[in-house]
């Protein structure tokens, strides 16, 4: 059942917090992997899902930075990803499969903010290339091992920045246009939207549920590329390099970021739902193209014709590796058996609700 893009009244605000957004939740024996899961508001989520029980896998590019930021948290595993990297994404994917385990929660959280144009081996342009691209690669990768969970969920981390750009067709790699760094940044939160939607669109059957978050204005190191100059001629810093005493309101802590992210990670108050798009603790409401605040889902990150046209660009763009027919092989004894269209046809033997218990 398609679920409205308004809100549902969750009962949260956007001071909120991970934790309290958990209400004591018990996730024992609930597996989670949290892209980026080492640093900011990712960080936070890896700490609040291990907290509630959950088994966190976080996969890093640095492992020596994520192995130090990570040290105070018991039971995170870490493991080696690049997501600009095809070759690191599958071999990723395949050691998690390779161990059995079910995935209930994928956090697709990492991601690169405003960088000078660069691109990766294959010529793409890195927001494009590690935002979407990277995580769509990883979550289909991933796919037997969701399907695995019996009632998983997707969550890809997007923005209110989605407003300055919708998805460029005809130029996703900005090879035949004048690089706009934060043109590119939108674009490819445009694209993290418009890719949960279909994901939902085809998995929900599969018992699979995928949402979009904005975790809302954050002062983490994701901003690293922007010099601070250019911060502060956007008004973002003073001249002390500091955030305006008139605008710190409109920032979160670290804490009240992750909030939306595990909420829709772990809210029973979802259940049955997907294929939105979130902000401050409740599903965002869609707006229209002129709208002028910084709020809601602008109608173009919405619109199903350009998610099931994004999905079949970065299938074509991502390659082989999107192959799922052969990635299911090892696990048709499990009931996994393969359907036109590469989704598994569901084991109707396995049945029930997500199991959040408080206690």
């Amino acid at each position: 059942m398609t679920t409205k893009q308004q809100p549902i009244g969750s009962g949260f605000g956007a001071a909120t917090t991970a934790e309290e957004v958990t209400g004591g939740a018990n996730l024992a024996g609930m597996v989670a992997i949290v892209t980026g899961g080492y640093s900011g508001i990712g960080l936070e989520t890896t700490r609040v899902l291990s907290a509630a029980g959950a088994t966190v896998i976080v996969p890093a590019r640095t492992l020596e930075k994520a192995r130090a930021a990570l040290q105070a948290i018991p039971g995170v595993e870490l493991e080696q990803l690049d997501l600009l990297d095809p070759a690191s994404v599958d071999s990723f994917a395949e050691r998690f499969l390779a161990m059995g385990r079910p995935l209930h929660l994928l956090i697709n959280n990492a991601g690169i903010m405003a960088v000078p144009l660069t691109r990766d081996s294959r010529g793409f342009e890195s927001q494009f290339a590690a935002n979407h691209l990277g995580h769509f690669q990883l979550t289909l990768r991933l796919w037997p091992g969701l399907r695995r969970a019996n009632n998983a969920r997707v969550v890809t981390l997007s923005s209110g920045a989605h407003r300055y750009s919708e998805f460029n067709f005809d130029d996703p790699n900005f090879e035949r246009r004048e690089y706009e760094k934060w043109k590119a940044y939108g674009q490819s939160k445009t694209a993290n939207i418009l890719f949960t939607l279909e994901l939902d669109r085809r998995a929900s059957k599969h018992g699979v549920r995928a949402f979009a978050v904005h975790p809302g204005r954050i002062a983490t190191d994701l901003q690293r590329s922007i010099p601070l100059e250019e911060l502060q001629n956007l008004g973002f810093r003073d001249e002390h390099g500091h955030i305006p005493e008139d605008q710190l309101r409109l920032y979160k802590t670290v804490e009240q970021g992750a909030a939306t992210s595990v909420w829709c990670a772990t809210s029973p108050a979802l259940n049955g739902m997907g294929g939105v798009y979130c902000e401050n603790i409740d599903i965002a409401q869609a707006v229209p193209a002129d709208h002028k605040e910084m709020n809601g889902v602008m109608p173009w990150a919405i619109d199903s014709d350009a998610a099931k046209q994004l999905w079949a660009l970065s299938e074509s763009l991502t390659g082989p590796t999107m192959d799922l027919r052969n990635l299911l092989r090892p696990y048709e004894s499990d009931g996994l058996d393969m359907v036109e269209g590469g989704l598994p046809v569901p084991d109707t033997s396995r049945k029930g609700p997500m199991a959040f218990h408080s206690g």
